[in-house]
């Protein structure tokens, strides 16, 4: 085999590591995009916060920072720029082959989880951890009992799962403690685990240790007064005909309990009061916050959608005049190459986030204006949209808007949505039209509403009125969008009220 030499001319894809690290930005979420900003800001000495609005060298200006658009019907989109705008004028200081994280490197900060050893933790002292298992053991520590009994009530705690039900019978937690709790001349008796879950449903919240729902509901109304209204039928009712009650049978209820409607109506809402969940009145789990990263509010003296960024989402930084000024450009020490380095990073991190705020807000601006009948007049006008169609007009690839609308948020009059809530397919029109699935959600939530709740709209009735409008949809369509909205079948929609 002989050796040679060739030359040879190809095309390929080199991102650098300053393009890796604004493409890392552009998809961040607000409270990850503020972890990432504090960990910039403890490893990079040449990076500080911003205290005033002046701008400075690499800061962001401040147009761009607390930039606003004013939409009206007769506004055209922003001009278009291509999506690799973002990766010009690099600095040519970081290798090609290198890796960001090789360079910036991550310290801890306050925002990260904290370690199993820290003696205090922020989150840790004002988040809820009390489950129902340890609510309902504070409340048997303050029961007086005896060893025995405490025993067969941690056994009976210990099989109530999570919505207050118990997930063993009976039977099979006298089995599991008849060999540990009996002796020679006292042994354990199936009446002691009756006589011991009585008193753990009396516990809070009501309803909790209950065999199935019928039980359920049934202590609940045990512990109202005695002299409330239609209690006692209520009682027999959830005991005795529960399954005539689920189906909606009214007729079929009213002939086994022999009463009348005006009666059945009233212990119907007596039942409605109760909870079928006792678990669920106990919150386990950690509150998780939404904060906007764009802010839609109307203009109504000039009939105008205004769209600018949240600026309380991340700090305003800027170059370290002081330590800037230290770097000397023919000097190639250690010390100087550090400070040269670090100053790179800092002025392209700074680039990177006015980057990500410029195309956030361009692609905010374009939702708006596209649904601006969505903002005017709800859920019924809003138009079929897809990625392509904002990537076409702010002249970016779908992939970048798909990482700008992830985990972003938009705060309007008519509340808080992801990004993404706004992007919907189409159904045709008999007009030649299209209507956008969530206008077609928002109109079976709008006929379910307004339906007789004693002869419910079904799946092809829906589909019949939605025809009637131009909209042509098929049953089983309506059955998912239904679905979607937790919206029950007709059948189970069916009351005498």
């Amino acid at each position: 085999m002989k050796t040679s030499l060739q030359l040879k001319m190809s095309q390929s894809l080199t991102m650098t590591p300053q393009l890796q690290q604004a493409i890392k930005l552009l998809q961040l979420s607000t409270l990850d995009l503020q972890q990432e900003i504090q960990e910039a800001l403890d490893s990079n000495p040449m990076l500080e916060v911003s205290e005033d609005i002046t701008s400075t060298e690499g800061e962001p200006n401040d147009k761009n920072s607390a930039k606003e658009e004013m939409l009206s019907p007769d506004d055209t989109a922003n001009e278009p720029t291509k999506e690799l705008e973002i990766a010009e004028n690099i600095p040519d200081d970081l290798g090609v082959d290198s890796s960001w994280d090789d360079i910036y490197t991550h310290t801890p900060t306050s925002h990260g989880a904290g370690s199993p050893d820290d003696d205090y933790n922020l989150e840790n002292v004002h988040g809820t951890t009390d489950s129902l298992l340890s609510h309902l053991h504070w409340q048997l520590n303050l029961t007086p009992m005896s060893d025995k009994d405490r025993v067969i009530a941690e056994a009976i705690l210990e099989s109530t799962n999570d919505d207050g039900y118990l997930s063993s019978k009976l039977e099979d937690i006298f089995e599991g403690l008849i060999d540990d709790l009996s002796e020679e001349n006292d042994k354990l008796e199936f009446d002691e685990i009756e006589a011991v879950l009585h008193r753990l449903q009396q516990f809070d919240p009501p309803g909790v240790c209950a065999a199935d729902l019928a039980d359920c509901l049934s202590i609940q109304l045990k512990q109202l007064p005695s002299e409330t209204e239609h209690r006692d039928t209520a009682i027999n009712i959830v005991e005795n005909h529960i399954n005539l009650l689920g189906s909606k049978d009214f007729a079929g209820l009213m002939r086994k309990v022999k009463i009348k409607e005006n009666e059945l109506r009233d212990i119907i809402l007596l039942i409605q009061t109760l909870n079928p969940k006792p678990g669920s009145m106990v919150d386990s789990g950690k509150s998780e916050y939404v904060v906007p990263d764009v802010i839609v509010s109307k203009d109504i003296k000039n009939n105008r959608w205004r769209v600018e960024l949240n600026p309380d989402i991340a700090p305003k930084l800027k170059v370290n005049s002081s330590y800037a000024s230290m770097v000397k450009r023919a000097d190639n020490s250690s010390d100087n190459n550090y400070l040269k380095d670090h100053l790179a990073e800092a002025r392209w991190f700074i680039k990177s986030l006015q980057s990500r705020n410029e195309t956030l807000l361009k692609v905010a601006t374009t939702i708006v204006e596209y649904q601006r009948g969505f903002f005017d007049y709800g859920e019924e006008a809003m138009k079929p949209l897809v990625l392509h169609d904002i990537a076409q007009a702010v002249d970016m690839h779908e992939s970048t808007i798909s990482r700008v609308t992830t985990q972003k948020y938009m705060h309007t009059p008519r509340g808080i949505f992801e990004l993404k809530y706004f992007f919907s397919s189409h159904v045709s029109t008999d007009s030649g039209g299209e209507c956008s699935s969530t206008a077609i959600r928002a109109l079976i939530k709008k006929l379910i509403a307004a339906e007789n709740t004693r002869k419910p709209l079904s799946d092809s009735k829906i589909a019949t009125l939605l025809g009637e409008q131009g909209i042509k949809v098929a049953r089983r369509t309506i059955a998912k969008y239904r679905e979607a909205l937790s919206i029950p079948p007709s059948n189970e929609r069916k009351s005498l009220t």
